[in-house]
């Protein structure tokens, strides 16, 4: 169900917005009223009416209570920690999918009316720059809706979220954009029979009759698109990690013994990533195992989303699980820790976690990097065709949101990769990722910020070399490889192949 502005409000709050919409259609009354509620966004190409301009968040406090159906509503409750970057007359929140009950800023009521996938709030004074401020909304978080649009997943004993690339405005309001990271904090509520995992440290458990309420925290800033709440019949495994980092992984209780042979491999992912890279930027890891057909895997931040299927369905060899597994870890340093700037950097996450997932099958499954990446370049062409090159793709499909993970954005990116470390050299490529996870860690960061780490690193400009592959609408020549030949795209070739069954 759509926000609207019927959800209940008081009777001076409808007065106002009511006059503020007729004040905006009265040319006597306009320089004296603000301009009718509108959705904003902080104008990425890609997605641009999400975010919002003005403040940054620092912190969202969320409570949900899971009542043990998950066809119904949730009722939330959102609190969002912020400052104002510019003089605000207006708050706009990205949401939808719910129903707003109640809003107040810094503790007092506050206006609000929906407009598109944005909640307006109107405070009673306007907030100054710089000034920080709190925002509380009461509202539902709905899982009904189809399956692909994103945020809550139903699984079969529960829920899960899986909000990229843009639906966490479907579970709770924020700041939907990856380059507004802040901390996270969960609080839920659930029937005291079934187990709650989400991002970061368990915090507290506390009983209450017939329910149990979980506390979750996050010790370093997290992406919306990255947050994670499961809530099911499932049970917690607990190993240890390189460094003695604590390691946990959610499955469901029937598949415990089942799911071991996967889940024991972890520790050695982790020591092969931070042989490679650097130390782990998290606090815990894990894998979440769910019992729902999404179509895809989800590097949540310490709590990777994968479908039971993909360890149960047989037909898979080792290696290639394995290497699945490893392109969700590699997330946590590129796209988790490092976030793309704006969405139009996806290839800076997805390149690089598909690279090293190939790495991986080639190091520990006799899978020839070399093989992939020639046979990459072999469909660059079209790709680049269907998708738009790596550093510029093309919008999602209307109604299609995770059509904007094709294959350009995986393998198509990797080639890009591999063309550098063929340029630069392997040495000089290694130390550009360390120091790129190192300089960037939680923080964001843009393609151009990566060519210039790259020429830094190589010591002489690459910003010609890199413009052509990552921009480029045909596949450059492959150093060291003139051989190599990409398949031009047929006439006409514009339809994305259907998205990869990772992220």
């Amino acid at each position: 169900m759509p926000l609207t502005s019927r959800a209940p409000r008081t009777a001076r709050t409808s007065r106002r917005l009511r006059a503020a919409l007729v004040a905006a259609a009265s040319a006597g009354l306009i320089g004296a009223a603000l301009p009718s509620p509108q959705p904003l966004g902080i104008g990425d190409p890609l997605f641009p009416q999400l975010g919002n301009p003005g403040y940054d968040v620092l912190a969202y406090d969320i409570a949900f209570t899971y009542r043990g159906d998950n066809s119904k509503p949730l009722d939330a409750v959102t609190k969002i920690d912020a400052r104002a970057t510019d003089r605000l007359d207006r708050v706009n929140l990205d949401f939808t999918h719910g129903t707003v009950r109640s809003v107040e800023v810094d503790g007092r009521p506050a206006e609000f009316a929906s407009s598109g996938e944005d909640l307006v709030i109107e405070p009673s004074r306007a907030v100054g720059p710089g000034e920080r401020f709190h925002i509380a909304v009461t509202h539902t978080s709905d899982p009904a809706g189809p399956r692909n649009a994103g945020g809550w997943v139903r699984t079969a004993d529960g829920l899960a979220m899986a909000n990229q690339a843009d639906a966490a405005h479907r579970v709770f309001p924020g700041n939907d954009h990856p380059a507004d990271k802040a901390y996270f904090t969960f609080h839920v509520t659930a029937p005291k029979d079934l187990t709650v995992v989400a991002n970061g440290q368990h915090v507290a458990r506390s009983l209450s009759g017939d329910t149990g309420t979980w506390t979750y925290r996050g010790t370093r800033p997290m992406a919306t698109e990255l947050a994670q709440v499961s809530i099911g019949r499932s049970t917690v495994v607990r190993r240890t990690g390189p460094h003695g980092l604590p390691v946990r992984d959610v499955v469901p209780s029937a598949d415990v013994e089942r799911m071991e042979p996967w889940l024991k491999r972890t520790p050695a992912h982790l020591e092969w990533m931070e042989r490679k890279v650097g130390p782990y930027p998290f606090e815990t890891y894990g894998v979440l195992v769910a019992d729902a057909d999404t179509g895809f895997e989800l590097e949540t931040q310490t709590l990777s989303l994968f479908e039971r299927s993909l360890f149960t369905r047989g037909t898979l060899p080792e290696w290639f699980v394995e290497s699945i597994m490893v392109h969700e870890l590699a997330h946590h340093w590129f796209g988790n820790s490092v976030s793309p700037r704006r969405w139009a950097d996806l290839w800076l996450n997805e390149g690089h976690a598909t690279w090293y997932e190939a790495l991986y099958a080639e190091e520990t499954a006799q899978q020839p990097l070399e093989q992939r990446m020639r046979q990459a370049y072999t469909d660059s062409d079209r790709w680049r065709a269907a998708g738009g090159p790596p550093a510029a793709p093309r919008p999602p499909a209307a109604g299609q949101k995770i059509s904007l993970f094709r294959p350009v954005v995986y393998d198509g990116s990797a080639l890009v990769l591999y063309a550098l470390r063929q340029e630069i050299g392997k040495a000089a490529f290694e130390r550009l990722e360390r120091r790129w996870v190192t300089q960037y860690a939680h923080s964001t960061a843009s393609t151009a910020d990566f060519v210039r780490l790259a020429s830094e690193e190589a010591g002489r400009d690459l910003t010609a070399f890199l413009k052509d592959w990552l921009y480029g609408e045909r596949t450059p020549k492959m150093p060291g490889h003139p051989d190599w030949r990409s398949k031009a795209p047929a006439k006409g070739a514009t339809k994305a192949p259907a998205p990869a069954a990772k992220r």
